[in-house]
């Protein structure tokens, strides 16, 4: 008993020191825990260059500012978002296991980013505006909770958002907007993995590929996908939008998406859709234009077929650069005959070939693939060997006046519609070549039908893997399909001799251009005629001769300069004009004709022996040195590339012994300026809020066509009031390009000379010469703040802290009560509470704009965005049935020009004083030149 006793009374001690050791062990985790999160803490402290902006000077980090902690001091929260905050981020800042918000955003914070894997508790992740270098690819492991992720521009080396990221099961925000993301949008963004996410934002980045199906279902809200910069960028058809209900928000503009849109009848809750800059086909659907959510529709340079849509006038609508429309009058229906020719389009998808080769009201004239008879009925439709997929469309039954109809060597699938057996007419059908299944209708006997090679023609259902077209070959076999060998080399020796004939053309085209620029053609003609429209919209190019000189000509594919000699000219699509000519246009380069004057040379009305104006900007002599001769080469080198209707068109150019001459587009109501500052001295109308809104918007575009939308990526450097040019319908277009600099690949160039006008230099471009597109957002920036305000960028009249713009802008930005006071005062009386929710937004941009750091600064395309969300855009009227402004194709544009002044009778301006409103329904000429 006493052995037992001894032992009952040493168990409870045992456990006890047991007890005693596991709780010493807990609290020495515990504290070792604590005093890991003050080690980071310190060592984060010690990583930044500068926090004086912020009281980190307790030993204990949670009384530091903008930290929050538990009670015991674990370190839940880092706060220190916009602190102006420099250096780098520890790598052990994943110790910080208690941490649930990390916000970093808007400071300035370099090197690679941290590993933040096993950080479970972190639900809140904001570093977006920063420098940082890299991301790890084990960043989001282990990362759980997560709930909001920023990391919007941040220039990170290539990389891809990685697997780990799928265990963030509750994630509502992903935003990596301009983070040099590449790949493929990946799968799990979807509905399966993400049932919570709201938005998305992938912008401006190298994404490629296509939209994952898992979209379908997702409960997205916010989609952007806009600005893609790889060479393919994103593409495909965007039918997971039908079922992606809850979308309020889609920006998928500046990328290659293509076909039909999809039906938006089940998307009642979208506000802004952007889809400009694509490859889009096939009718608008009225399931779009019939959403009564919808406030913002862009649609801008598609190729769009069909119908012109009619939006309800509450929708501010974009639809400039789209002339594919059958009729350019909203709500107005085509033709049957085209109705019936995009119904049958719609089962092969639209396809690009047909957008951009069926063009009006009529196809009889010219339309692709179809022939008609002299009463206008169709009588062909001939569509072999144009790629086509999809299946044979049973409208074809509707042509009646039908006889031929060809569509072999496609990949078309399907059966042979039973329906085209009874066309009244039909005397041939050719269905050869394609992947076909089924049973071939009875046609009657004198039709002549061909369906050889549809390996399943005649079979109740397809093979497995169809073939592609590219995977028959030509052997000599039967059956299967296989084209003839004789075929093949009849292709052969048929692209030879096309090969052969346009090597002699060209020969003959080389030899005609060298006898004109060794000046056998002379000078007594000019030519006047419409350019073929691209995609930036309708230009005028004038074609002028060569003057008869026996200089030897110099010729190279990019303008290049030399020092003065005698006349010199160079070839460049005809561009050249005499001196003589442009004399005798100018009065002799008189001081009446002073259109204005510029850093290097004075602009001169001219107007040729028809009426017609143009612009003659005409460099100073003294100033034909090394600067004069390199804006003079920038200028024209640039404008040759690139055209757009908001950039304003080089007609030509001259250069004779000193003298160095430009002729652009003649923009009747001058520059921006003059309508800004000096609209009293000029006995003018100031602008409206509408009319400024839309010029705003008009720049922002050509600018935005400049910085990623042409050929290759240009800066302006320039960009002020006195170089934004008016037309009479006060649409604006961005001159003055002396001073356009090929915008650098990768990291950003240094200039040795500065360029530019003192107001809109941005800071980083006056202090190091550092150029990149920001330094054109910062001036635009400015030019939005003299939008709003009626001032100058630099007011030397005003006291000490107001003569900068920008810095007095801000403070006035700080309140409602002193923004209203910044306002221009002529604007007063027409600020409705509407109005003043638009300045105000436009002032936000402003700000933004001219942001101090570049990479705070937006790209000119979230610009467009939110300009073009706020200005309601004129669209068209409804057709006039007595309408006299008839357009005679015979006619030359001089003449035409002449007939639509006449006929307009006023330019569409009262350009009295009194008020500060403007008729803005664009004149007649604006109506003919954007369409």
């Amino acid at each position: 008993m006493k052995k037992s006793h001894m032992g009952f009374k040493t168990q409870p001690q045992f456990l006890i020191i047991i007890l005693n050791i596991l709780t010493v062990s807990v609290f020495n985790v515990h504290s070792q825990s604590i005093s890991d999160d003050s080690d980071v803490m310190h060592a984060l402290k010690n990583n930044l260059e500068s926090h004086t902006s912020i009281n980190w000077s307790d030993p204990n980090p949670c009384n530091w500012d903008h930290v929050t902690c538990t009670k015991d001091n674990r370190v839940t929260g880092i706060q220190a978002g916009n602190q102006n905050l420099k250096g780098s981020l520890p790598q052990n800042i994943n110790s910080l296991t208690n941490l649930q918000v990390l916000e970093l955003q808007n400071n300035q914070l370099t090197g690679p980013l941290p590993s933040l894997s096993g950080l479970t508790q972190l639900q809140h992740l904001l570093i977006n505006n920063n420098n940082f270098t890299s991301i790890p690819t084990d960043f989001f492991n282990g990362m759980s909770s997560l709930l909001k992720v920023y990391l919007d521009y941040n220039a990170f080396d290539s990389w891809s958002i990685p697997d780990g990221l799928q265990i963030a099961s509750k994630l509502q925000i992903f935003s990596a907007t301009s983070t040099n993301l590449t790949g493929k949008i990946p799968h799990f963004f979807g509905s399966d993995t993400f049932s919570g996410l709201i938005t998305l934002r992938l912008a401006s980045n190298w994404l490629e590929g296509g939209l994952p199906d898992s979209f379908s279902g997702s409960m997205m809200q916010n989609l952007w996908l806009n600005g893609q910069q790889s060479s393919s960028r994103l593409n495909g058809s965007i039918r997971v939008l039908e079922n992606m209900t809850h979308l309020i928000e889609v920006w998928l503009h500046g990328n290659s998406f293509s076909g039909p849109l999809p039906d938006f009848s089940g998307l009642n809750r979208l506000q802004s859709l952007s889809l400009r800059d694509n490859s889009f086909t096939g009718p608008v659907p009225l399931s779009l234009t019939g959403l009564k959510s919808l406030k913002v529709v862009n649609l801008t340079e598609n190729v769009f077929q069909g119908p012109m849509p009619k939006f309800d006038d509450s929708v501010a609508v974009d639809m400039i650069g789209v002339d594919t429309f059958c009729l350019q009058y909203p709500g107005v229906d085509c033709d049957s005959r085209v109705n019936v020719l995009l119904a049958v389009a719609e089962s092969v998808g639209y396809p690009q070939v047909f957008a951009e080769k069926w063009h009006g009201n009529d196809p009889c004239e010219l339309w692709l693939g179809v022939t008609c008879s002299g009463d206008g009925d169709v009588t062909v439709v001939n569509f072999q060997k144009m790629g086509l997929t999809g299946s044979i469309s049973s409208n074809f039954s509707l042509i009646k006046s039908l006889e031929r109809l060809v569509l072999a060597d496609n990949n078309l699938t399907g059966v042979i519609p039973d329906g085209l057996k009874d066309l009244p007419n039909l005397v041939e059908i050719d269905v050869s070549n394609n992947q076909l299944y089924g049973k071939v209708p009875i046609f009657k006997e004198s039709v002549k039908v061909e369906s050889d090679g549809n390996p399943d023609i005649g079979k109740d259902r397809p093979s497995v893997t169809p073939v592609s077209p590219d995977q028959r070959s030509g052997g000599n076999g039967g059956g299967g399909g296989g084209l003839d060998t004789w075929v093949v080399v009849g292709w052969v020796i048929g692209g030879f001799c096309v090969v052969l004939l346009i090597g002699l053309i060209g020969f003959w085209f080389f030899k005609v251009k060298t006898k004109r620029a060794t000046g056998l053609v002379s000078q007594s003609t000019m030519v006047i005629h419409p350019r073929h429209p691209g995609p930036d919209g309708g230009e005028v190019k004038i074609t002028i001769a060569n003057s008869s000189n026996n200089n030897g000509p110099w010729e190279t594919s990019m303008p290049t300069i030399t020092g003065p000699s005698d006349i010199h000219r160079i070839e460049a699509g005809n561009m050249v004009i005499s001196i003589q000519v442009l004399k005798r246009v100018t009065n002799n380069f008189s001081p009446s004709n002073i259109l204005g004057r510029g850093g290097f040379g004075t602009v001169y009305k001219g107007e040729l022996h028809d009426g017609t104006k143009i612009a003659v900007k005409r460099m100073e002599s003294g100033l034909m040195r090394e600067k004069g001769l390199d804006e003079f080469q920038s200028e024209i080198s640039f404008l040759t590339k690139v055209r757009h209707r908001h950039l304003v068109a080089l007609l030509g150019y001259c250069l004779d012994a000193k003298e160095r001459l430009l002729v652009f587009e003649y923009m009747p109501q001058g520059t921006l300026s003059r309508f800004l500052f000096n609209w009293e001295n000029d006995d003018l109308k100031p602008l409206d809020w509408t009319t400024r809104l839309t010029i705003a918007l008009d720049v922002a575009r050509g600018v935005e066509y400049l910085h990623g939308l042409a050929q290759q990526s240009f800066i302006h450097r320039d960009l002020k009031p006195s170089n934004i040019l008016l037309g009479d319908d006060m649409r604006a277009k961005v001159g003055d390009f002396g001073l356009v600099r090929l915008a650098p690949e990768g990291k950003a160039s240094l200039v040795t000379q500065l360029a530019g006008t003192l107001g809109y230099l941005a800071p980083e471009y006056a202090v190091t010469g550092r150029v990149t597109t920001k330094i054109d957002m910062f001036s635009f920036g400015v030019i939005l703040m003299e939008l709003i305000t009626g001032r100058k960028a630099l007011e030397e009249t005003q006291p000490e802290d107001s003569i900068h713009l920008v810095q007095w802008f801000r403070k006035m930005q700080i309140n409602k009560e002193t923004f209203r006071k910044a306002i221009d005062p002529c604007l007063e009386p027409y600020l409705t509470e509407e109005a003043l929710a638009s300045v105000t937004k436009v002032a936000d941009l402003a700000g933004h704009c001219c942001a101090r750091e570049p990479y705070q600064r937006p790209d000119m395309s979230h610009a467009v965005n939110v300009l073009s969300s706020l200005t309601d855009l004129w669209k068209p009227t409804e057709p006039d049935p007595d309408d006299i402004y008839g357009i005679d194709l015979n006619m030359s544009l001089p003449q035409a020009v002449k007939k639509w002044q006449a006929m307009d009778g006023v330019t569409g301006l009262d350009l009295g004083r009194s008020g500060c409103t403007r008729n803005t329904q664009p004149s007649l000429r604006s109506t003919l030149q954007e369409s």
